[in-house]
Order: C-alpha cells, then sequence, then structure tokens
C-alpha cells in the first residue's frame, strides 16, 4: 500500500531535517521526502497538521518479562505499549528464562512476536556467559549469526576480571558491541537506597556512588586492554559521567545511555517509601541528576532508555527493601524527552536523536532516520495534547509508574511500523 503523510512537521535528526512536507511510503519503505516519486499514487493518505512526523523511537534497554516472567509482562502486551508510545524498536536483554544465550530461545522471541503481530521490531542481547553465570563462555559467534546485536551479563557478576577480559576480547573479534552496568555486587551489599541523607533518615540500607564508579573504573580499563566496543548502560552517577568523559576524550571504543527517571527523580522522591521508585542502580542525589543532565548536553551521554521494568501488583506490594526493583517507563518516555526540551535542556532535534539515531549508530540497528530506503518505522506527535499521566490507563501490564499524576505534553498519535499503521 502507498500512503502519503502530508503537512506535518518533519524532524529528522539523523539527517537534521526539520521542515514542513510530505513523506511517501510504498509498503514498508520510505520513497521520498518533499518531492513525490514519479507515477506515485497515495492509496491513504494521512492529515498530520500541526503535528510532528519523526523516526520510531529506538529503546536500548526494556524487558518485555518474556519468556519467564509473564505474570508481569508479554510480548504482546510490551510491544503494543511500546508502539502506542511511539517507540517502534527494542533491545531486549538476555535476563529472561530460559537466559538468551543460545539461538532457540532468539528464535522463540521473535516467533512470540511474529504472533504478537510485529507491532516492533526486537533486537535481541545475548548473554555473554552461560546461564548469565559469570564462569563459561557463550558461543557468541552463534549468537550473532542468530541476530543478537551485543552481548551482556546483565546485572550478573563475573567470577573474576580474567572471565569478563576473555569475554570481552571474544566479542572484539567478532565486532559485537558490549554492554556493562557497572555493578559491584559486593559494595551493593543488598542496599536498596542511594547513601546519603535521606537513606539514614528512612533507615534503609545505602548503596555508595563507589558501586557504580569501582565497577565503571575496572570496566573502562579492560575497554583499553580488549579494544572491546564497549557500551556503558544506566549511569547514574556525577563521577561516572567524568570517567566516561575522560574515556571518551582518549579516543576508546565507548558510548553510555541513562534510563529516563534518572534525570528526573532523585533520592528525595522515595520519601513516603513509594516502591514504585525503587530502581537499581538507585535514584540518586540532585548532584548525579544535574552531571547526567550536563552529560547529555555535551554528549558524553548518547542514548536515553526506558529501562522499562513492568512488575505485576504484588512485586511492589512489600516494604521497600523487600519489593522488586524497577519501573514501568515505556507510556512515559517519548513525553519525558520533550519535557527535556520544554524544560530548556536541549534543543528538540538533540533530544530526539538520544532515542532515535544515536541508539541506531551505536547498535548498527536499521532504525532511528527518516530517509528514502529507509523502513517506515515512524510517530506522529501531537505536541499540543495535554495530559495528566495514569498508570491504570497504561497500555503495559506493569502499572508500577513513578510519574503517576504528571502533567505531560506531546502524546503519540499514531505509530507505523515498517510501513504498517499500529491500532
Amino acid at each position: 500500500m502507498k500512503t502519503v503523510i502530508e503537512h506535518a512537521r518533519v524532524i529528522d535528526p539523523a539527517n537534521a531535517i526539520d521542515q514542513v512536507g510530505p513523506v511517501y511510503i510504498d509498503n514498508q519503505w520510505i520513497v521520498a521526502i518533499d518531492q513525490a516519486p514519479d507515477n506515485f499514487k497515495a492509496d491513504h493518505v494521512i492529515d498530520a497538521h500541526e503535528h510532528w512526523l519523526i523516526p520510531g523511537l529506538v529503546d536500548t534497554q526494556c524487558r518485555v518479562r518474556e519468556p519467564g516472567f509473564t505474570q508481569k509482562g508479554t510480548i504482546a502486551s510490551e510491544t503494543y505499549a511500546a508502539a502506542r508510545g511511539g517507540i517502534t524498536s527494542l533491545c531486549i536483554p538476555p535476563d529472561s528464562v530460559p537466559v538468551t544465550d543460545n539461538p532457540a530461545v532468539i528464535e522463540l522471541i521473535h516467533h512470540s512476536n511474529q504472533k504478537a503481530g510485529n507491532r516492533c521490531h526486537l533486537y535481541t542481547i545475548g548473554a555473554i556467559t552461560k546461564g548469565l553465570e559469570g564462569e563459561q563462555l557463550s558461543n557468541m559467534g552463534a549468537l550473532h549469526q542468530a541476530g543478537c546485536v551485543a552481548v551482556s551479563n546483565a546485572r550478573a557478576p563475573f567470577v573474576n576480571n580474567l572471565v569478563q577480559r576473555r569475554a570481552m576480547e571474544y566479542a572484539a573479534g567478532l565486532n559485537m558491541p558490549v554492554i556493562i552496568q557497572p555493578y559491584d555486587h559486593s559494595l551493593y551489599a543488598n542496599g536498596c537506597a542511594h547513601e546519603g541523607a535521606m537513606a539514614t533518615r528512612m533507615g534503609l540500607p545505602p548503596i555508595p556512588e563507589a558501586a557504580e564508579t569501582a565497577a565503571l573504573a575496572r570496566d573502562i580499563e579492560l575497554v583499553v586492554q580488549t579494544g572491546a566496543r564497549t557500551h556503558f548502560g544506566q549511569l547514574s552517577c556525577a563521577r561516572s559521567v567524568d570517567m566516561l568523559r575522560q574515556a571518551k576524550k582518549d579516543g576508546l571504543p565507548v558510548s553510555a545511555d541513562v534510563s529516563i527517571h534518572q534525570l528526573f527523580l532523585t533520592d528525595h522522591d522515595i520519601d513516603g517509601f513509594d516502591s514504585n521508585k525503587y530502581t537499581l542502580p538507585p535514584l540518586r542525589s540532585m548532584r548525579d541528576r544535574d552531571a547526567l543532565r550536563e552529560g547529555l548536553v555535551d554528549g558524553t551521554i548518547d542514548c536515553i532508555c526506558s529501562d522499562h521494568q513492568p512488575h505485576d501488583r504484588d512485586a511492589k506490594l512489600a516494604p521497600f527493601p523487600s519489593a522488586e526493583p524497577g519501573c514501568s517507563t515505556l507510556d512515559s518516555l517519548l513525553p519525558l524527552v520533550v519535557r527535556l526540551v520544554d524544560e530548556g535542556l536541549l534543543d528538540l532535534s538533540t533530544a530526539l536523536g538520544k532515542v532515535t539515531s544515536n541508539p541506531a549508530r551505536v547498535f548498527k540497528l536499521p532504525a532511528g532516520q527518516l530517509a528514502p530506503g529507509e523502513l517506515a518505522d515512524l510517530c506522529i506527535v501531537d505536541p499540543a495534547q495535554h495530559y495528566l499521566s495514569n498508570s491504570q490507563q497504561f497500555v503495559s501490564v506493569g502499572k508500577n509508574s513513578p510519574f503517576d499524576g504528571w502533567d505531560f505534553s506531546a502524546r503519540c498519535v499514531q505509530t507505523m511500523v515498517a510501513g504498517r499503521l499500529i491500532d
């Protein structure tokens, strides 16, 4: 089917486009922007007057909970939630059950996505060690051939630094990105809140900044030794931003993302023991939050991710330290990115680049831009639509949102995945 989207403000950070004009789509491909191709006759016309037309968002960290935890969410529910929020590509970490450490699990995930209607592109991140046990290396070559875009050990520890080094060397030989969330388990020590006055006042076991920064220092040194292309996920500390900035100045092949909630919330927001704001890494201080924002502005941090972790109701009913960490953020990602623009932190093109072209570039995905010859993955946004966030209306099974009641602007009103409109 041939479609033309008319009168939209077309914003494409990858190609420095910001103009009002039509976009022409033939089946699953964008075939032209501004000027109609020869003999193009549209079967469907969409009038997007006073709306934005932007690339579909690319999320570098999203748990869909299938296989293994379908009481919390499924591929069908979470990909639909993503599409409704303007997200067309999801990178899935390997800590499912079974672990994504062999091609059969990858095939299962893609088969489930096909059954669910392919509402989103799913990109699997393979386990760098068997069973995420941190001891024996997985068959990364087979994972690469099966379509994994990167490898990671999620938040699971390696048995020792030698195993991690060998794993990074193996990945470097395959030119596969390694995703690392800097995480020193001994320093985390079952903590649940940022080490500071708030944790002390509330009597919560603390997590020091060194739980991240000590691990990050080791990981950066292993990048120096191995040359592995490494992406640091979900940074939370000011010192981490400084260390990454220096690593980039030194020419190391590193990139990073930050979870969307870390850009707006701090440890003061856990006052009242709201378990929907219990995350790992924990919400840090105002100083850390501001440093993360500064890292976005100067390009030290490349991407913003949802770090979506849907939970069933019971998972958040336990006392704060015993609740399961993580929050449901697919429905909030786009409006919060636009909020960064409204607050004057980033211009619109730069902000959208953090969730479109940048993650696509980091993981070499066929996504994140509007250009002839590219897949028609895009969304239409009404920038004037204001609404109150209500987790009970989320499409996601997870209602564990830390942004309930927030005043949002800019709502995705239509999403297209490979030229197909998602209802």
